[in-house]
């Protein structure tokens, strides 16, 4: 047996026949998963560092260079999508081109975007429930609402503000609101994917309201003096000291790596491609909604970026939360509850479409002997879901979320994600090339320049993020 073999496409045309995942998705259901799986916390939190620390107004044209990154993968994730429509996303078109070496690989990268990315997005939301429940006069005791090295760090921080407080550093400390929260997510995706979809799209419209809200009432509030410069001068980095450390921030160099920052607020898109086993027609829908996922958001995303640094300038943005407190600071601050539950239900639905395209991908590793096919690809007798494995990924999730301060796990998302995006801009055009005849009811336009771009473009990008994180090998 070779670990370069790659798997026919018959053997994926055979098992699309005989799915038992019931097939529920229209192609405005799979755009919406796709929205719920990017509009999250991301343009709610990253917009205020991205603008405050190195981009300035020009975060837009991050916002614009990250999307064209992410276009080039899309396109060709929707070639292989009509060609290959099945559960697996990227995993199954590596294993269908490149070889099975690569496939695990793959998978195992996305397990990881996936899994962790939800566990992130789990402490995030838990963060913002408490501070929706601190806007109407509700406190939860610190030792619940954290892991314990952060509940350390919070009371040590709240002591120096105020010593007369004299509180006690926790010995325990868990984050239950994560873990409540992973497994309400849990109990929707067993249930099945017509409702899981159908709490997506509530959400994915209560979302789109509030990011047109700050849009259209932003607009009204906009000093275009603040748009000047629009790209601030390039300028040395100091540390603590005031030194200079022989970094640079701003300039286009700056723009630059905002980029980087807020292509974290793009991770989603592909997701859609992992739930063509419930799609009703995939080789059709499966990419239009990929594209029109992105495109959607990303217009979004520029338009929110300029409204953001329009209303108060750059270096005045709060880090923590931009878009609240931009909205405060022209005192509309009735708006910031309303930001903030759009947040909140905004991290539900990534959430949400995390640990459903996680599952997935169990399942089509489990479809390939990958995995074992007992635990990971048996479905619900009455729900038709992958039950054990979505048990699985709960648990998983809602430990790892109540116990660990995960800081830099949405970096290593990243990381995992720009070389996932790589390795389907190559397979892609490796199959275009050993398999022309094939059928493709979606055709990537000029697929070599598109795919080399695509390479290209993410392998830049991790370079930068590389770069800017000052990482060695």
């Amino acid at each position: 047996m070779s670990i370069w073999r790659r798997k026919p496409i018959s053997a994926f045309e055979a098992e699309m026949k005989k799915s038992d995942l019931k097939r529920v998705l229209t192609k405005w259901g799979l755009t919406s998963l796709g929205i719920g799986a990017i509009i999250g916390g991301g343009i709610f939190t990253l917009t205020g560092i991205a603008a405050h620390d190195h981009a300035g107004p020009a975060l837009a044209l991050s916002f614009v260079i990250a999307g064209i990154g992410c276009l080039f993968a899309s396109l060709c994730y929707a070639e292989f999508a009509s060609v290959l429509p099945v559960e697996g996303s990227a995993y199954s078109y590596a294993y269908g081109t490149v070889g099975e070496i690569f496939a695990w690989f793959i998978g195992w990268n996305l397990i990881l975007e996936y899994m962790m990315g939800a566990t992130t997005v789990a402490v995030a939301w838990s963060g913002y429930f408490c501070k929706l429940l601190h806007t109407i006069g509700f406190e939860l005791p610190i030792w619940i609402t954290n892991d314990l090295a952060t509940a350390k760090e919070k009371v040590a921080a709240l002591n120096l503000a105020d010593p007369s407080l004299h509180m006690a550093v926790p010995e325990f400390a868990f984050n239950l609101p994560a873990i409540l929260i992973t497994w309400v997510i849990t109990a929707i995706l067993i249930k099945g994917i017509k409702e899981a979809a159908s709490t997506n799209n509530i959400i994915v419209v209560v979302k789109i309201a509030v990011v047109l809200f700050v849009i259209c009432v932003g607009a009204f509030y906009i000093n275009t003096d603040n748009w000047v410069p629009f790209i601030p001068e390039k300028q040395p980095i100091l540390d603590a000291a005031g030194q200079a450390t022989g970094g640079f921030t701003f300039g286009f160099g700056g723009v630059l790596t905002a980029a980087t920052i807020v292509f974290f607020a793009y991770i989603g898109f592909d997701a859609v491609s992992t739930q063509a086993g419930e799609a009703i027609n995939p080789k059709k829908d499966v990419p239009f909604a990929i594209i029109a996922s992105l495109v959607i958001c990303t217009i979004l995303y520029i338009l929110v970026s300029l409204v953001l640094t329009g209303m108060v300038r750059y270096d005045q943005l709060d880090l923590s939360a931009p878009v609240a407190s931009a909205f405060s600071g022209v005192g509309l601050t009735w708006a910031t509850i309303l930001i903030t539950v759009a947040a909140t239900a905004g991290l539900m639905s990534v959430m949400l479409v995390m640990m459903l395209g996680q599952t997935r991908i169990f399942l089509g590793m489990a479809k390939d002997g990958l995995l074992p096919k007992k635990m990971f690809g048996s479905l619900h007798p009455r729900f038709k879901t992958p039950y054990k494995s979505t048990l699985l990924v709960g648990a998983i999730v809602s430990i790892v979320a109540a116990v660990t301060p995960i800081s830099k796990i949405s970096e290593m998302c990243s990381m995992g994600t720009l070389l996932a995006f790589s390795m389907v801009c190559v397979a892609v055009m490796i199959l275009r090339y050993k398999k022309p005849e094939l059928e493709r009811p979606y055709r990537t336009p000029a697929v070599y320049l598109i795919g080399s771009l695509g390479v290209g473009f993410n392998i830049f990008l991790m370079f930068l993020f590389v770069q800017k994180h000052g990482w060695h090998f």
